[in-house]
């Protein structure tokens, strides 16, 4: 593996780890990246000329905080940040784990829930400005100055660095928990690059979900999340062939799907719905378990599918939703139905960059053998898509179409 290729496979797993080891010495989230980012730069250098350490995420940690106690000591802003420190008294342990630490300071209730989300995508999980606005279906230039605004509230209101005490969890969960999903969903299908899954971000997502369970075992929309992260991964090995080409749900091979994780997936999600009546992660979780128990593609329940995605838009109002219902609409009723389903979609503004609105009417006439609107549909969807391996998949399929 060449010095390059290790950096960054050390930025896609250390990169959280790193940032959050120097926010707590420094309680400055700006000056923290800095440091963190010139940590990765010297390693280009050092690497290159002693090798790549064994435990590169410590090696780069000591470099980021070494930097940040220079930077202290010669700017002198050791005395200005005191004030913002948060002292735990000697009998306080650590935190089990800083990442959670960060994602805590990230979701914040004096941060508006959008600025959560992409400050943790930025901070926790090291997606450039690009990926995260990408995942908010806005402008970089939009999410570069929410990034901005939501690290100087942060630093303006004194947010401690660590996970709040007992009584305060309750009412902080529900921002982070839709980071931790949002986490997910940006590594089981990358907005950009050119693989179709970002594992470390998969990993790094399930880990938290994990560390949250255990916080907090009784929360049923945390065992229900956590439950939703599994079954969907579970059919992680089967998204690509051995070419790296897509396969889509209806063509995977389900006895390679993690039937462990499925049952653990299960089993997590009935703990959650004997708890309270369905929320949205409850709900999603259960749209999941029907694909993952169904024995085929073609015995999968769309009658129940549809029911469960009805229930989820009176629960969590949403453009996606409505959208994952309407090709569901389309695969229990046929694809003019679908079509029909999508058609008042078509002016929502949120979806107008959202890719999937194209591809599935695109699907939907190309199996009503209406090539030219299907062409053009597929031209719209790759126009919106920036992921390599979906890329090469709808110019596949745009091709298939134009000889027809």
């Amino acid at each position: 593996m060449s010095v390059a290729a290790a950096v960054e496979e050390a930025h896609r797993r250390e990169w959280a780890g790193v940032l959050a080891a120097t926010v707590r010495l420094t309680r400055d989230l700006d000056l923290a990246e800095e440091c963190a980012q010139d940590a990765y730069a010297q390693a280009l250098q050092t690497w290159g000329r002693d090798g790549v350490p064994e435990r590169p995420g410590a090696w780069l940690t000591t470099v980021a905080r070494h930097r940040a106690l220079d930077v202290l000591r010669r700017e002198a802003l050791l005395r200005r940040v005191l004030p913002l420190l948060v002292t735990r008294p000697a009998h306080e342990p650590a935190p089990a784990d800083d990442r959670l630490s960060l994602v805590f300071v990230c979701c914040h209730p004096a941060l508006s829930r959008e600025a959560q989300v992409a400050l943790t995508l930025r901070l926790v999980c090291g997606l450039s400005t690009a990926e995260v606005a990408r995942a908010f279906l806005v402008q970089e230039s939009t999410m570069a100055a929410r990034v901005t605004r939501a690290k100087k509230k942060i630093a303006t209101a004194r947010i401690p660095f660590r996970v709040p005490v007992p009584e305060r969890l309750a009412e902080r969960v529900g921002a982070v928990l839709d980071v931790v999903h949002l986490v997910f969903t940006a590594g089981h299908t990358a907005p950009i690059g050119a693989g179709l899954v970002r594992r470390d971000l998969v990993a790094g997502a399930i880990g938290l979900g994990r560390m949250l369970h255990l916080l907090l075992p009784r929360n049923p929309e945390v065992t229900a999340l956590l439950a939703l992260l599994l079954l969907i991964d579970a059919r992680r090995d089967t998204r690509c062939d051995a070419g790296g080409r897509l396969v889509l749900l209806a063509d995977q091979d389900r006895t390679r799907w993690d039937r462990r994780q499925i049952a653990e997936g299960v089993a997590l999600l009935t703990e959650a719905l004997h708890k309270s009546s369905p929320s949205r992660y409850g709900v999603e979780a259960a749209i999941a378990a029907v694909h993952a128990e169904a024995p085929s593609w073609a015995a999968t329940d769309w009658q129940e599918i549809v029911g469960l995605y009805d229930l989820l838009l009176r629960l969590w109002p949403s453009p996606v939703v409505e959208l994952n219902r309407a090709v569901a609409v389309g695969l229990r009723d046929g694809p003019a139905a679908g079509l029909a389903a999508l058609a008042p979609l078509l002016d929502e503004p949120a979806l107008a960059t959202y890719g999937y609105l194209s591809a599935a009417r695109a699907d939907f006439l190309r199996r009503l053998e209406r090539w030219g609107p299907a062409a053009t549909a597929y031209e719209e969807a790759l126009a919106l898509t920036d992921n390599e391996v979906e890329r090469a998949f709808l110019a596949e399929r745009l091709a298939s179409v134009r000889r027809l």
